[in-house]
Formats: C-alpha cells, sequence, structure tokens
C-alpha cells in the first residue's frame, strides 16, 4: 500500500509538470538596423571579399613582431582585469548551479532519540518516557508555472554574458598592449632622431667656434649654434622619462611590477598589412563580445519577467516523510514501527498591496533598459568601425605627405650649411633650417606612430583579439 502510494504521487507530480506552462515572454531577437557597408570602408572589387574581415583574424596573425607577441601572450595570463573576469565566471557559474537546484526536490535524512524522566509529583509517581525516529523526508516545489526554469533560463544569460565579457576584456588588452608597445617604439624613435640630431649640432658647433676664432664669423653665429645644441639636448631628458613611464604602463599591463620592457623591431619595421577588409556589417554583431554581452543581458531580463509573472499564480508544494518511530531502540526496525506521511499545499496571493503587478512592471522596465543599451552598444560599434577605417586612411595620407616634408627639409637642412660655409648665408638661416628638420623628424615618427595605432583601432573595433 505504501509503494502505490508513493509512486501514485510521484506520477501524479509528473503530470503536473509535464501539462503545466511557462508564462512570460520567449526571447526574440532584437532587430538591428545594419548598414549595408561601414562608412569609409574601400570599395569591394567582389562580393565574396566583402565576407572576409579582419576582426576574424587570430590576434598572432595581425601583430607578427615577436616580442611583442610575448607581451600579448604574457598579459592575457596575467592580467588582473582578465583574471577578475574569469572570477566572474566561476560565479556566475555557481548561481547558475544555485538556481537551477531549485527545480529539483529536496531531500534529507533525520534520526532523534530523546529519554525523559519524570520525579514524583502529587498525583503521579515517578515514571520515565523514551522516543527514537530514524526517518527520511523530501519536499518538492512543483515549478509548474516556470518560475524557477524562467530563473534558470536568466542564470544561464548571464554566465554566457560573463563569458563574452571576458573575451571583451581580452580584446581590449590585446589593443592595449600593442598600442603601448608601439607608442613604446615611437618614443625610441624620437629618443635615436635628438640623439643624431645632438651630436650633429655638436659637430657644427665646433665647427663655428674655430671659424670665430679665426675671424671668420661672429660670436652671434656661435650662441645661435649653441641654441640648437641646447634645444636638441633638453629633448632628451624629457623623452627618457616618457619612455620609463611607457615601460611601466606595458608592465602593468602584462600583470608584473614596474620594469624595463624587451623591444622586439623597430616602428617603421613592423610587418602590418595595411589594406585590410572590414567585412560586412551584420557579422560585427556576432562578432564584437561587448555586442554579444548586451544581447545576453536583454535574454535575462527577459526570463524575469516570467519570473516576476508566476508570482500571480499559486505556489503548489508537495512533502512526504516516512521512517521508523518507536519507544523503545532494540524495536525501532520491527514490523510496527514504520511511519509515513504525504502532504500537498497550495498557496495563492490574494492581496499584497501591489507588489506583484509593480515586480512585473519593474521587470519589463529592467528588459527595456537592456533593449536599448545593446542597441547603442550597436550603434557605437558601426562608428568606431568608421572611425577607425577614416583613421587608417587619412593617416596614411598624411605620412605620405610627412615623409615628403621631411625630405625637403632635410635638403634645405644640408643646402643651408653649404651656403652658410660657403659665406652665401648667416647663421640664421642655418638656425631656421636645423629647427624645420628637427620637427619634421619627430613628426613623422608620430605620424608612423598614428598609422600603427589605427590599424590596432581598427582590429579592436572590428571584435578581433579574443580569438586564440
Amino acid at each position: 500500500m505504501k509503494t502505490k502510494t508513493i509512486l501514485g504521487m510521484t506520477v501524479t507530480a509528473a503530470a503536473l509538470l509535464a501539462a503545466g506552462c511557462t508564462v512570460g515572454p520567449n526571447y526574440a531577437k532584437p532587430h538591428v538596423d545594419a548598414p549595408a557597408v561601414y562608412r569609409g570602408a574601400p570599395t569591394q572589387k567582389a562580393a565574396s571579399a566583402a565576407t572576409v574581415s579582419l576582426g576574424d583574424e587570430k590576434w598572432q596573425q595581425v601583430f607578427r613582431d615577436p616580442q611583442l607577441q610575448a607581451l600579448i601572450r604574457t598579459a592575457l595570463q596575467q592580467n588582473y582585469d582578465v583574471r577578475i573576469a574569469a572570477a566572474n565566471i566561476l560565479a556566475a557559474q555557481a548561481e547558475l548551479g544555485l538556481t537551477h537546484s531549485e527545480e529539483l526536490p529536496s531531500a534529507a535524512a533525520q534520526a532523534g532519540a530523546n529519554d525523559q524522566r519524570q520525579s514524583r509529583s502529587k498525583f503521579f509517581g515517578p515514571y520515565t518516557t523514551s522516543s527514537n525516529q530514524l526517518g527520511l523526508g523530501a519536499a518538492w516545489d512543483l515549478d509548474f508555472w516556470g518560475k524557477y526554469r524562467r530563473a534558470t533560463e536568466a542564470a544561464r544569460a548571464q554566465l554566457l554574458g560573463a563569458e563574452w565579457a571576458q573575451r571583451e576584456v581580452e580584446s581590449t588588452l590585446v589593443a592595449s598592449v600593442a598600442a603601448g608597445y608601439f607608442q613604446l617604439r615611437e618614443l625610441d624613435q624620437q629618443l635615436a632622431i635628438a640623439r643624431r640630431t645632438l651630436a650633429s649640432r655638436k659637430d657644427s658647433l665646433h665647427l663655428t667656434q674655430v671659424l670665430a676664432q679665426h675671424g671668420a664669423t661672429s660670436e652671434l653665429d656661435v650662441r645661435q649654434a649653441e641654441q640648437l645644441v641646447y634645444a636638441a639636448a633638453e629633448s632628451i631628458p624629457d623623452l627618457q622619462r616618457r619612455i620609463a613611464q611607457q615601460e611601466d604602463a606595458i608592465s602593468v599591463l602584462v600583470g608584473r611590477n614596474p620594469a624595463a620592457v624587451t623591444r622586439g623591431l623597430t616602428l617603421t619595421a613592423q610587418p602590418l598589412d595595411l589594406n585590410v577588409p572590414a567585412g560586412l556589417p551584420s557579422s560585427l554583431l556576432e562578432r564584437r563580445p561587448d555586442i554579444r554581452a548586451a544581447e545576453q543581458q536583454i535574454v535575462a531580463a527577459n526570463a524575469r519577467i516570467g519570473v516576476a509573472k508566476a508570482a500571480y499564480f499559486p505556489d503548489i508544494k508537495l512533502t512526504a516523510v516516512g521512517g521508523f518511530a518507536t519507544s523503545a531502540l532494540t524495536g525501532l526496525f520491527s514490523g510496527g514501527a514504520g511511519t509515513w506521511n504525504f502532504g500537498g499545499s497550495l498557496t495563492e496571493p490574494l492581496y499584497v498591496g501591489g507588489s506583484l503587478k509593480n515586480t512585473v512592471r519593474l521587470a519589463e522596465a529592467q528588459r527595456q533598459q537592456a533593449l536599448l543599451r545593446y542597441k547603442q552598444t550597436v550603434q557605437n560599434a558601426f562608428r568606431e568601425v568608421s572611425d577607425a577605417l577614416a583613421g587608417l586612411q587619412r593617416n596614411q595620407e598624411f605620412l605620405q605627405q610627412q615623409k615628403l616634408l621631411t625630405q625637403s627639409a632635410q635638403a634645405a637642412t644640408k643646402l643651408s650649411r653649404m651656403r652658410y660655409q660657403g659665406g652665401a648665408a648667416s647663421y640664421l638661416e642655418v638656425l631656421d633650417s636645423e629647427t624645420r628638420d628637427f620637427s619634421a623628424q619627430l613628426t613623422l615618427a608620430q605620424a608612423q606612430l598614428n598609422q600603427e595605432l589605427s590599424l590596432v583601432e581598427l582590429y579592436r573595433a572590428l571584435g578581433g583579439g579574443w580569438q586564440q
């Protein structure tokens, strides 16, 4: 009889769950008005070429300097932001497990023994009582309306969101390390220019001093030559300071204490392909980790509406307890010591001061917030790609013009020195030419850096960097 009752209760519970429904809206992917092509993207020669994107490439294929690759690998292993993101995933996994456990029955074993002696009273003599029990209890909150299933759906979306958030951290980190490394190499290049210029100007100053000693030039020319030397010399300590600070910044990115950074290729020797395809804008929605993470927030918020709506309906709980109870421990397992009971309860909220309605409204408002943040993230992504494409193209054009300007400035400096040594020009002309030449070389180094940074930004904006 006991076995039949348990079987009947189990079949009834299973039938109730099978007949139950999941309240709340099912998730539908939001519509996004994606442009056909990125603004500023170069014209594709073939339609099939548009499906290829720089963002699909692994970072090892984009940044091929061996030393830069070593820095990125170390950063992905040791950077604290990446490690925090990994810990967030572990927390989300535990949260999912806790939420999912609410869908399942719970069981607990219990045992107890109690002996009590009552002393003599006015009406009764002394007596002793004993109570011994051993049992197993179970409880099940039937998820008839899908409250726990919706909560699990939300927790699973939070887990996926945490995983995509980690990939966004990795993508940003790869771009930050690459940009920081290129900035360091540009500062190295500026320092080399300053040192070469200082050495050249010291030679010029020595020549001017010799000419002044023999009366071939004035003391004013000597003072002007000294100005050129001092101008080049004063830039060196400042560049050394900036280099040390940039090394410290890179060290922190790779998860190490501030220290010197080993160099690889020079800035101009970086093997970077600047003729890169952007791909289709629609594919950006699937590639960019921040967009995917924002979408999972919509999924979670949408599921919480179901959790809120399920509170309107009755809460059905089943309980069961079975075991043995007797006054004598030796008879605990005898035939007459068995005991069991089954029960069920149904709780229906009648009046809670409007809290249920406002809980649903809150959940719906939070879904709308998540949807708007998602669309904002998508729009910003399109803008970042467009800005990066414009920056890459214009920086290439600027670099070409700056190269011509630098060549012209170097030729003018050489010519002004020859004119001065031949007595056809004053040292003021040399001073002006030297100043323009030095400035042009430094600007050229900055232009080369801007070109590299444009490619880094385009790669990050297209969602690249987290692919391992």
